[in-house]
């Protein structure tokens, strides 16, 4: 008679000794960024913070999850793992400042199909840097090893982010009024959207290969434009809230960040129904990797603005006698604000001219 052959986890794909290992090195880069209201590290169930300092008032929680998107299949590609994490910190945190709200913590999810603890370190390494950026806690996380769902070499890299706002400094299109004030905020490149129509056109069917020029006469390389750290915003716009806090004016009344849907999709998110926001395209400088794109790939305008944010990673919209108050605030950051338009009478819409 045969003897059943003994099988075990790590016989199926799945290593817990990986496991252990990955634990082991992502604790210190967790504890490296942190917030005081933390109590414990990584390694508990979940990750416990405290909001007794924040007692009184009436606070909302507001919470975002997102992803890095196609734009990790580059760096997997390059294997340039490094600053992918601080993509994933900005997608997730800058939807959070949208809200007027300060982000508290994040916590990122890495699967794989087969576990590689240096690996894992490399990428939570960049979420790490990504939250000390915008000044919030890598409250822990979650590693998968998935050997029959994933193949060995893929990757996947989600977050979740949670922040605080006082519910009477909620920023949305209810604050928003005709006469407010457009402020853009620049990026210098694709963030971390749109990259499946930017790969395709770039670096499908025999194109040019990533240590090529990005484009012709450029003095760097496709793959440095294409991995490119997200700016963080969010530091940047509680400046602008604060601020106007301060001074008790008007300041922010709302704010747009500009992922997938572009600029006319993700605008008009906090329009009301009775106003327009009109925007001068001369008023920014639209990267040069986006004109690449266009031409190489035969993209329409219209399409162009509807992938890609194409030079502005978020929109402020700002009561007009609070404007030199928001700017002054905003300056000397990593981004210098810009005025790219006004709200006017209408029916909801972005108009781009």
């Amino acid at each position: 008679m045969t003897q059943a052959r003994k099988m075990t986890y790590a016989a199926a794909g799945v290593s817990l000794d990986a496991a252990d290992e990955v634990v082991r090195r992502l604790r210190p880069i967790a504890a490296s960024a942190t917030r005081p209201e933390v109590l414990g590290g990584l390694g508990g169930f979940g990750g416990l913070f405290s909001l007794s300092a924040r007692a009184g008032g009436d606070p909302v929680l507001v919470a975002s999850t997102d992803g890095v998107g196609t734009k990790l299949l580059v760096a997997r590609e390059a294997d340039r793992l490094e600053t992918v994490g601080i993509d994933l910190v900005a997608m997730c945190v800058d939807d959070l400042v949208c809200a007027g709200a300060e982000p508290l913590f994040l916590l990122d999810y890495v699967a794989m199909g087969r576990l590689d603890p240096q690996l894992v370190a490399r990428v939570v390494s960049g979420v790490a840097e990504g939250c000390r950026q915008a000044g919030c806690a890598l409250l822990g996380g979650e590693t998968a090893e998935h050997p029959d769902a994933m193949a060995p070499g893929d990757l996947d890299l989600a977050g979740f982010a949670v922040g605080l706002v006082e519910r009477d400094r909620l920023l949305g299109a209810h604050r928003v009024r005709a006469g407010d004030v457009l402020v853009g905020l620049p990026s210098p490149g694709l963030r971390s959207n749109g990259y499946s129509l930017a790969r395709r056109v770039l670096m499908g069917d025999d194109q040019r290969r990533l240590e090529e020029p990005a484009w012709p006469g450029a003095d760097h390389s496709l793959l440095e434009e294409l991995l490119k750290p997200s700016l963080i915003y969010a530091p940047t716009v509680l400046a602008a809230i604060r601020a106007q806090a301060a001074q008790d004016s008007d300041g922010v009344h709302a704010c747009a960040h500009i992922t997938g849907g572009g600029i006319p999709g993700n605008l008009c998110r906090v329009l009301p129904p009775d106003l327009d926001a009109h925007l001068d395209r001369s008023s920014w400088k639209i990267p040069r990797i986006f004109e690449e794109i266009a031409t190489v790939g035969g993209v329409a305008d219209d399409e162009m603005y509807r992938v890609f944010n194409l030079g502005l990673g978020m929109v402020l919209v700002v009561g007009g006698g609070s404007l030199s108050t928001v700017l002054a605030a905003m300056q000397g950051g990593d981004v210098e604000p810009l005025v790219v338009g006004e709200v006017v009478p209408g029916r909801g819409e972005v108009v781009l001219r």
